[in-house]
């Protein structure tokens, strides 16, 4: 079984992203996790109809980097039921 569980991207600015994508396409905050230690903050949000496909979006806490040139995505998440035999 393949289930997509994600799309990750990283962003600087944590509130004109909300606006975009919670204000402006209609997304919802699903939940939300800070990590003092690691020093970033994850925010999942889901389209209404379709609570299971979320974007993840992943603010680094003080970070300059540029996230230009589509260094901002950082990954797809699946789960499968056994990664060994579907890599195989």
């Amino acid at each position: 079984m393949l289930r997509y569980l994600h799309t990750m991207i990283r962003v600087r600015d944590v509130e004109a992203t909300l606006r975009f994508f919670c204000q402006g396409l209609g997304l919802r905050e699903m939940r939300r996790m800070d990590n003092e230690q690691g020093k970033f903050t994850l925010i999942f949000l889901a389209a209404p109809g379709s609570p299971d496909a979320e974007i993840e979006l992943t603010h680094n806490w003080g970070s300059t980097e540029d996230y230009g040139s589509a260094r901002n995505f950082g990954h797809l998440d699946f789960r499968v039921d056994d990664i060994y035999a579907t890599c195989a």
